[in-house]
């Protein structure tokens, strides 16, 4: 590998890097503040059952995946997958010795590619898709263990993510033969449901 090689391995690795949010920040992903504003409760509840397969995926420290993991009880699954181990250790802590314990599957993705081999009812994707260089390759590989009628939920930050960029995202997804089924509101958040036309 010559200089110049090297050179852009590592900077795709450090805006890689700049993309994702840091396990030093992960309190702020689980708090009491954020739980009244964005409660996975109420936010999860129209769509998650007793008995499911779910995906959490870019889970961070788990704030949805513990809430999730009580919603599907002890007839089904979490599967809580993230990049960082820091993130997965955090989720990992939480629910050690716990009756969620063994509810929730700890997996820890690749740099591109998540690596889930299991086929799940429901993806929640919650603000980590525009931290993804390669979205076409992120859906076609959920597309690949979505179950029939299953569903994706992608749930992105106005603040970061402007409606322009969110509805180019949403068209290139509905291209790859997802269909919309909703659009729910979500706190200061754009977010749009959605099933494989196929399935």
């Amino acid at each position: 590998m010559d200089t110049n090689q090297t050179k852009k391995i590592t900077m795709e690795q450090k805006d890689r890097n700049k993309r994702i949010c840091p396990v030093e920040l992960a309190g702020g992903l689980d708090n009491s503040v954020r739980r009244l504003l964005q409660n996975p409760q109420k936010i999860l509840k129209p769509y998650i059952r007793a008995g499911m397969t779910v995906l959490d995926l870019g889970c961070g420290p788990g704030f949805f995946s513990v809430e999730i993991a009580k919603m599907v009880s002890d007839s089904g699954k979490v599967i809580a997958a993230d990049l960082q181990d820091g993130m997965l250790e955090k989720v990992n802590k939480k629910i050690k010795g716990t009756v969620l314990e063994p509810r929730i599957t700890i997996h820890k993705c690749q740099e591109d590619k998540i690596g889930v081999t299991e086929n799940v009812d429901f993806v929640l994707i919650f603000y980590m898709i525009h931290e993804v260089p390669d979205q076409g390759s992120l859906l076609r590989e959920l597309k690949s263990i979505l179950k029939p009628g299953g569903k994706i939920f992608i749930i992105e930050p106005n603040f970061h993510v402007s409606k322009k960029s969110f509805e180019e995202m949403t068209n290139k997804i509905t291209d790859m033969g997802f269909e919309i089924l909703d659009r729910p509101k979500v706190f200061i958040s754009r977010a749009v449901l959605l099933t494989d036309k196929q399935s």
